[in-house]
């Protein structure tokens, strides 16, 4: 786990033996079920300890600096977590996350669950929805105090995602790269609908050479409308 340890050093962290110890599980795991799963297009173990791993704690370290985490049992969603990232790679190093994993696809779920079960995370839970049924599941619909995700849409289409699953004040967090501007300039109007508020973005400590990424923040501030989200695929198709 050569490759994670220089990053965790670089990033200011310090892991016991049995946070590596679950790392190593984690990676065998993600090694046996990628092809039956479609974790990731990666296949070299140390690019995923970088690009998936490290990534994640690049995005812990951010959201710590800004005072996201702060407090004991913070709920947290990650929304369209695929194979845990970030939200799996964050929990393992900070076990006083309250973890929710959403995400559509069934093979992934059973790959999070048995992942979760083989490190024996508690406080964890996986479920298997669209981001639009998510938001309007009394169970987590205003329930999280952040909802981070990564990769999954572009900010005007994620508002509509995510805003409905934070409680008022809570903060959706997705790291983004060079066009992170133009991504929230054109969210603007779903922002007012969704009663989002964009917070000053925060910079990813990432490793020489990779892409620069900087994570965009959302605040809901105010009641939630009945309105949204609205039903599945429509946020994709007609971006508010």
């Amino acid at each position: 786990m050569a490759p994670l340890a220089a990053e965790v050093a670089r990033l200011g962290l310090a892991l016991t033996a049995e946070q590596y110890d679950a790392f190593e599980r984690y990676l065998e795991l993600t090694l046996e079920r990628n092809e039956w799963a479609g974790i990731t297009s990666i296949s070299d173990e140390a690019e995923i300890q970088r690009r998936h791993f490290a990534e994640s704690l690049a995005l812990l370290v951010a959201l710590r600096s800004a005072g996201l985490l702060a407090g004991t049992h913070v709920r947290v969603a990650d929304l369209g977590a695929g194979g845990g990232f970030p939200g799996l790679p964050m929990r393992i190093v900070d076990p006083s996350l309250r973890l929710t994993l959403i995400e559509s696809h069934g093979r992934r779920c059973d790959f999070m669950r048995e992942v979760v079960a083989a490190l024996g995370l508690d406080g964890v839970d996986v479920v298997q929805a669209r981001a639009e049924d998510a938001g309007r599941d009394p169970a987590l619909r205003a329930a999280f105090d952040l909802v981070v995700a990564r990769a999954l849409a572009a900010v005007r289409v994620l508002a509509e995602y995510g805003v409905p699953l934070l409680r008022d004040g809570g903060v959706l967090a997705t790291p983004k790269g060079s066009r992170w501007q133009d991504e929230l300039a054109d969210a603007g109007h779903a922002l007012e609908e969704l009663g989002g508020v964009a917070l000053d973005p925060i910079p990813m400590s990432l490793e020489p050479g990779a892409p620069e990424q900087a994570v965009v923040l959302i605040q809901r501030r105010g009641d939630l409308s009945d309105r949204y989200p609205r039903r599945a695929g429509i946020p994709s198709k007609r971006p508010l």
